[in-house]
């Protein structure tokens, strides 16, 4: 098939209905092989016959590589939170405003325009650093708002508290968007009856309390506040598309993103919907990096397009990823 241009495949992403994803990852496929060198020396050195499989490139190349496709200055990076002597992603942005539009068009998807919600955000392991996508997303989630209510809170609990309140009495939408550390935080010092109130936690403790389920997560918050479910996101800095759990531990992904599952010691072996193992993700709105992922993460795809996430992959089962990251290692 003859490479399409970078334009075309934009054009493409803007109006992409369901029933044209695989047309579209295709040619993105052809586009990144052709111009992401990268991706297209990693698929070389898998040969002929392996590249013909789905090829997912190993998500540790985000720290240890430039990723580009095509030759571009970048107008910005995304950086992944890290503890002290960790290498952290680095996503290199060509266009941040494509970034925020396209996590504004699967925002919408599911809950429909932000213009309509009081967006509460209690961020502030991302907050305290720069370079945090998530941060970003939402703060151009705020500015679309039509709500005085909108905004960040970082530790201010007190004020959360209140502006909780007035969304309640004033019956508006409210979302009341937070890290998992900080929710739990929030809702230990101000436990309170916020039934109507659309709760989603992004998921990490960043080392500020335990690690637990997020069944458990979920219920700890459902008692405190008093709703009968809590919401999802799924994302990360190596990704330009967000999945959304409206309820209950199934994330389903944002049209321009698909799943794929595949054995722990064979990532060339993808499994059927239902059983467990590494999540491959087709992410078509990476267009300038790189649109196939092989991540760190375990779970299920399930015949409908959603998936779980079980946890994480121990880093030295993922063969294929330790493989090549040592043979590109610089």
């Amino acid at each position: 098939m003859q490479t399409p241009s970078r334009s075309d495949l934009l054009l493409l992403l803007t109006n992409l209905p369901d029933s044209n994803f695989n047309q579209a990852a295709e040619a993105i496929r052809a586009y990144q092989m052709a111009h992401n060198p990268l991706f297209a020396q990693y698929a070389a050195l898998l040969g002929v016959e392996r590249a013909k499989i789905p090829l997912f490139l190993p998500i540790a190349f985000f720290k240890s590589h430039r990723l580009q496709t095509g030759t571009w200055a970048a107008a910005q990076v995304f950086s992944s939170s890290g503890t002290s002597g960790q290498t952290t992603a680095q996503h290199l942005v060509r266009d941040p405003l494509f970034y925020l539009d396209n996590s504004l068009r699967g925002f919408t998807h599911f809950y429909e325009n932000p213009e309509d919600w009081a967006i509460l955000a209690l961020l502030p392991a991302y907050l305290e650093r720069s370079g945090s996508s998530l941060v970003a997303m939402a703060d151009y989630f705020i500015q679309k708002s039509r709500h005085a209510e909108s905004g960040f809170f970082l530790h201010d609990f007190d004020a959360l508290k209140s502006a909780l309140i007035r969304c309640q009495s004033k019956g508006c939408k409210t979302l009341l968007l937070g890290v998992s550390f900080a929710l739990l935080d929030f809702s230990e010092q101000h436990p309170m009856d916020l039934n109507g109130i659309t709760i989603m936690e992004t998921g990490g403790m960043k080392g500020r309390r335990k690690e637990i389920t997020r069944t458990e997560l979920h219920e700890i918050l459902q008692t405190a506040f008093q709703v009968p479910a809590i919401h999802s996101e799924y994302g990360m800095t190596e990704l330009f598309s967000q999945a959304y759990a409206q309820g209950g531990t199934r994330f389903r992904p944002a049209p321009t993103m698909r799943v794929m599952v595949s054995e722990l010691q064979d990532p060339f072996c993808f499994l059927p919907p239902g059983r467990p193992g590494v999540l491959n993700i087709i992410d078509l709105a990476n267009l300038d990096t790189c649109s196939f992922i092989q991540t760190e993460d375990l779970g299920r795809v399930y015949e409908d397009g959603s998936f779980e996430v079980l946890g994480r992959a121990d880093y030295a089962e993922l063969r294929g990823c330790n493989l090549m990251v040592e043979g590109w290692r610089r």
